[in-house]
């Protein structure tokens, strides 16, 4: 299988149990509580399937940029947290970033 599926589905894993925990309120509320369990350990068994393809600095880069951009995203949107412009700047920052890591992983 792709490693960068792979590692996709670890990040949107990631991203959905960051966005539960807030929902979970303190893990007060057992629904989010469950899917911050499942989603944090499907995503940490996932990123270390990609891990035995991918370098850590490339898996570990990729997981952490788009892991903040979507967690920053989800909050906009779910949560109705403000994203300013420097933050909109930031996230493109990471985008580029990711994309500059992911082409010179696959041009080896």
């Amino acid at each position: 299988m792709n490693p960068f599926l792979i590692l996709s589905l670890a990040i949107g894993a990631e991203i959905t149990a960051t966005l539960a925990l807030k929902a979970a309120d303190g893990l007060t509320k057992p629904g989010p509580t469950v899917l911050v369990a499942l989603g944090y350990g499907t995503a940490l068994w996932l990123m270390s399937t990609s891990m035995d393809m991918l370098p850590i600095g490339v898996v570990y880069a990729i997981w952490a940029g788009v892991g903040m951009v979507g967690a920053a995203l989800g909050g906009a949107l779910l949560f109705d947290e403000p994203v300013s412009p420097t933050m909109i700047v930031g996230i493109g920052v990471i985008a580029v970033g990711v994309a500059i890591l992911a082409s010179a992983q696959t041009s080896h």
